[in-house]
């Protein structure tokens, strides 16, 4: 964050690994917005951050980390290493220069499979997987932090499930690979890059036998951001606070699979693959705690969010590489 305001703004991205250089900030942007592309495990480059221009940060957002459940179980090493470690560094610097606001992104994977639904903040937090681990343990550094420190303002968003792209067609995800993640797959294999879609468990107690999960758009979450850095500028004494982000609904794996279908106007072939470790059965939030205290509330549903992914998918069918 930029001094002055919460809209004054200077954004640096730290990666959790190298990735596409891609200034995207002047395509929707009146003006371009600064930004720096770093691996945040290393203490040495986010340091030269500060060091070139110390006084200009007043808050953090920290969304670097890696993220898939299923490669979590198998590595779970690089999780700690990348999601633990990058930010206990990331603390230390932030620290040494005063600048003690953060919203830090963390997740519904916290909540483990819950014994009830929707999802509130105030739950027993059981993750499930290391992925999941990570997001909780740094729950629990910045609540320890904080109450050493009473100085630090820090809000914990726990994201549910992301998707979606800018309206645009012009910004959306470009994951590397086989995509982890549900909507990611999909477009890739409405596109023609893939050839079909697994879906990792079909025999769950829900109505279709498809895990269910609470999808937001992507541009709800920016807005959900936004919200949070204004309540940490207007709030003194918000401490260490958590804040669900999610639409309050459930949707299954086979209905995402439908309403995708039916906005881009292609038929989705799909493989039923046995449960995937780590996976829970059914999550969606409560949102009630964020719209009465950081005035958010999402205000897209799935159809929105299916034709704003198509719409980036069918306008960049190999994102933002060229086509081979």
């Amino acid at each position: 964050m930029g001094s002055g305001s919460p809209s004054s703004t200077i954004s640096t991205i730290l990666s959790p690994r190298p990735s596409i250089e891609f200034d995207s900030s002047w395509v929707l942007s009146s003006r371009r917005i600064s930004s720096s592309t770093w691996v945040i495990s290393e203490t040495s480059r986010i340091w030269r951050i500060y060091f070139l221009k110390p006084s200009i940060f007043d808050a953090v957002i920290h969304f670097a980390g890696l993220k898939a459940v299923g490669e979590s179980v198998a590595n779970p090493r690089r999780y700690f290493d990348n999601n633990l470690i990058g930010t206990i560094n990331l603390y230390e610097i932030m620290a040494k220069y005063n600048c003690k606001k953060m919203v830090f992104s963390s997740s519904a994977t916290v909540y483990g499979q819950p014994e009830k639904i929707p999802c509130v903040e105030d739950f027993q937090l059981m993750a499930m997987n290391p992925y999941g681990r990570t997001k909780l343990f740094l729950e629990e550094i910045a609540r320890d932090i904080q109450k050493a420190e009473p100085e630090w303002r820090i809000i914990l968003l726990r994201y549910f499930n992301p998707v979606g792209a800018h309206e645009s067609g012009r910004i959306g995800e470009d994951p590397k690979g086989i995509p982890n993640n549900l909507m990611p797959y999909i477009q890739q294999v409405a596109v023609g890059r893939l050839p079909e879609l697994n879906v990792y468990g079909h025999d769950y107690p829900t109505r279709d036998g498809s895990a269910i999960r609470d999808y937001i758009h992507v541009m709800d979450l920016a807005d959900g951001h936004i919200a949070a850095l204004r309540k940490l500028f207007t709030t003194e004494d918000i401490g260490c606070t958590a804040y669900n982000l999610g639409t309050g609904c459930g949707t299954s794996v086979l209905e995402m699979v439908a309403a995708f279908e039916k906005a881009s106007g292609k038929k989705i072939p799909i493989k039923l693959c046995p449960r995937r470790p780590g996976d829970a059965t059914e999550v969606f939030a409560s949102t009630e705690k964020a719209e009465n205290e950081l005035g958010w509330k999402a205000k897209y549903g799935v159809e929105e969010m299916c034709r704003d992914q198509w719409n980036w998918a069918s306008n960049n069918p190999w994102g933002y590489q060229p086509e081979p």
